[in-house]
């Protein structure tokens, strides 16, 4: 090769020769992958990762014949070593993003190989969550690896990492703390991966907030709220902060709704008519169909109607519709079962109390031997006078119209 090289013009003859390796290489490549597609065409994984390293594979291979060639050229030749550094920084940053996309392909296709849409997905979703979080923890140390290969092709970059490595001192603290939530958050993910506290498409509660996990990244989950806003968490809170997951072990919930009623509710018709409801409600499951008392105090009494459902929104509907159709039934059937307030009122005790509150005395005309009738009521009532209050009163003291 060297010999090849020595001419008057080497890097005319390094450029030609650079270009028909580039050339051989591409074509090299591409039966290469012709006959890999052919054998892993069978296999979903290996099919997968064929398909995602194409394109690096491309780069790389038209990179990996200029190093060859730029390492056969002479030792005299101008800018040399900036060339052949040039081309090997780019070819490792090349076999890097290679690396990339196969861990990425296996991934996907253990995620394709287990989809979340059937019915039972419970085993599909912990399967996902592992394989995602896993391949974002090997993606980020393949990056590093990447990186310090890249490093270590300058010479004055070794120099700078051994003296950063070596020291002990302020900026080595600093850089410690600095880096701690980062690799906090990298542990936390493993746990997550290994222990499953959390998987995709969980129902959670976090922070006060309903949602569904939507994404598990290498540092942070992302949670679907209902109203579709978004909720960012960082790993390292989920391992240290108490949550509600409401489907780790199964979807299926129970659902409650609590009413306020009168003592005089007649609860057989109430558990007919919440039978009813739920025979003709597509989101009840069959399980779970009841009303309980569950308190009561001095004005009225709480009762609480257990449903069942199949998962987290299905009750929530299930909820709503029992809700609305016992209130609409108890103002229809039985209002006087709604809740009221209840007052006795002494008349006795309160004119003694309030004497100037008392009604006055109807005085008898003349010839009536009875001089003062105080009457008990509030409404004055003479005998044998079947007329209206104020017209007998008008009539006995002789001043009618």
């Amino acid at each position: 090769m060297k010999d090849l090289l020595d001419y008057t013009y080497p890097w005319l003859t390094v450029a030609i020769l650079g270009t028909v390796g580039a050339v051989v290489a591409v074509a090299a490549q591409h039966i290469a992958y012709a006959v890999l597609r052919r054998i892993a065409r069978f296999s979903v994984i290996a099919s997968t990762v064929v398909e995602f390293t194409a394109a690096p594979a491309r780069l790389a291979a038209p990179l990996l014949a200029f190093v060859l060639v730029l390492s056969g050229a002479p030792e005299d030749l101008p800018a040399r070593a900036l060339a052949e550094r040039a081309v090997t920084m780019t070819l490792i940053a090349a076999l890097t993003w290679m690396a990339l996309r196969a861990v990425g392909a296996v991934g996907e296709a253990i995620v394709r190989l287990h989809p979340a849409t059937v019915t039972d997905n419970l085993q599909a979703r912990r399967i996902q969550t592992q394989t995602r979080v896993l391949t974002r923890t090997v993606k980020f140390f393949v990056l590093i690896v990447g990186g310090a290969a890249l490093l270590m092709t300058l010479p004055g970059m070794r120099q700078v990492g051994a003296s950063l490595l070596a020291s002990a001192g302020v900026v080595g603290v600093v850089g410690g703390i600095a880096a701690r939530p980062v690799f906090g958050n990298l542990i936390a993910g493993l746990q997550i991966a290994l222990t499953q506290p959390i998987r995709l498409d969980d129902v959670v509660i976090m922070e006060n907030e309903w949602g569904r996990i939507e994404e598990i990244t290498a540092t942070y989950v992302v949670v679907k709220i209902w109203d579709e806003r978004r909720l960012v968490v960082p790993l390292e809170w989920i391992i240290q902060h108490p949550f509600q997951n409401w489907t780790r072990t199964g979807s299926q919930l129970l659902g409650t709704v609590y009413l306020w009623v009168d003592y005089r509710v007649p609860l057989a018709p109430l558990r007919a008519e919440l039978e009813r409801v739920c025979e003709a409600a597509p989101e009840w499951d069959r399980r779970v169909c009841m009303i309980q008392v569950t308190e009561a105090n001095e004005r009225a009494v709480q009762i609480r109607a257990l449903v069942s459902a199949g998962d987290a929104s299905l009750a929530w509907d299930l909820r709503c519709r029992v809700r609305e159709a016992l209130i609409d039934f108890l103002q229809r059937e039985h209002p006087d079962a709604l809740p009221r307030m209840r007052a006795e009122l002494d008349r006795a005790e309160h004119d003694t109390a309030h004497p100037a509150a008392a009604p006055p005395p109807v005085r008898a005309g003349k010839g009536d031997s009875s001089a003062i009738k105080k009457p008990s009521h509030p409404e004055v009532q003479v005998a044998g006078d079947a007329r209206a209050p104020a017209q007998a009163q008008t009539d006995v003291t002789g001043k009618g119209a």
